[in-house]
């Protein structure tokens, strides 16, 4: 067995031995192994052998035990997604129990493409041919609106999440688990709070849903023109409304995008079509409505802002965690001020 990359350590004798009893191909071809990514987040490693190249996804040591499940979650996601035009890595096989690695963990088809975090800036033809690069936003609408659109009792997630009450549970579970995490005061917060639990969508059709969706999680195909090749981390998916998914990558994005290399953070959307044009996009291929669109927003951002309220509030000396503290305060500042002036009743 041939280690790539040391650190962290795979055990790769015991992966083969499951492996050749999960009936899998490769079966006394030698195993080659390279670590992707990870740390703290779920680890990623290359896995060959043989004709098989593939991912394995599982948690890293000391990592708390609900990440088990997150695991099988996940597992459960992409094992439905086969068949559906929705871009996916293919599921291959799962280890549910922790002796084998030392924590349960799946195998997924390794996608040949790239992700917006693993690039510094937009890979060619990308980074100069504007055109082109407009095709990168409206596949990243594409993915969530062929996602809400799977069926997902008739592939077998009825119990994934709680669709019933999912409006009527976020004011309350966030405001509460902000409480929690407290440590200042977040300006505009009350203002915002109130304005979500005063409202709700015009309508409201549950689906799966990403819970995270934006371009650092989903990988593109090599070259022109775009093609979104599958969507990734699927620890917060669940059965909900898909359309916060749709608020989640949009929270920041302007009408005009000229000049706009900062708006996202950490992607330039220069010359990328507009909100606007975006949403018209996700009406027609979803065929939802897009008229409350600001309900979603004001979430995404509220929401957003208490979950790395957290990072800032444990970031003691890391200075990754740190810099989340200015980003809370300008996304409730964003929420407050969107609620204050939206004209959605």
């Amino acid at each position: 067995m041939e280690a790539l990359r040391a650190d962290p350590s795979l055990d790769a004798k015991a992966l083969a031995r499951w492996m050749d009893e999960a009936g899998l191909p490769g079966r006394g071809s030698n195993l080659e192994w390279s670590f992707i990514s990870g740390g703290s987040q779920n680890e990623i490693f290359e896995i060959r052998r043989g004709e098989l190249h593939c991912a394995l996804r599982r948690p890293p040591d000391g990592a708390p035990a609900d990440r088990d499940g997150g695991i099988l979650r996940e597992w459960r996601i992409i094992a439905a997604l086969s068949g559906t035009d929705v871009p996916h890595t293919q599921a291959i096989a799962v280890c549910p129990r922790p002796e084998v690695l030392g924590r349960p963990f799946y195998l997924m088809g390794f996608v040949e493409g790239w992700s917006p975090m693993s690039t510094k800036g937009w890979p060619e033809p990308f980074d100069r041919d504007l055109v082109a690069r407009q095709g990168l936003a409206v596949q990243l609408v594409d993915g969530i609106a062929r996602l809400g659109s799977v069926d997902w009792r008739a592939k077998g997630l009825d119990d994934l999440g709680r669709p019933d009450g999912f409006h009527d549970r976020q004011v309350p579970r966030w405001t509460a688990f902000f409480e929690r995490i407290r440590g200042r005061a977040l300006p505009g917060m009350d203002e915002a709070t109130a304005w979500l639990a005063a409202h709700r969508p015009i309508d409201y059709r549950p689906g799966l849903m990403h819970g995270d969706y934006q371009f650092a999680n989903v990988m593109f195909a090599p070259g022109a023109p775009a093609r979104l090749a599958a969507i990734v981390d699927w620890e917060m998916g669940t059965v909900g409304d898909p359309k916060l998914d749709l608020g989640w990558a949009l929270q920041a994005w302007p009408e005009d995008t000229n000049d706009a290399s900062s708006a996202l953070g950490y992607v330039d959307i220069t010359g990328m079509p507009g909100r606007n044009e975006l949403l018209r996009y996700y009406s027609e291929v979803s065929g939802r409505q897009v008229d409350d669109i600001d309900y979603y927003l004001i979430l995404a951002r509220w929401k957003l802002a208490i979950v790395l309220e957290q990072g800032y509030q444990r970031a003691g000396d890391d200075e990754k965690l740190q810099a989340f503290g200015p980003v809370v305060l300008d996304l409730m500042r964003r929420a407050a001020e969107l609620a204050e002036s939206t004209d959605y009743r």
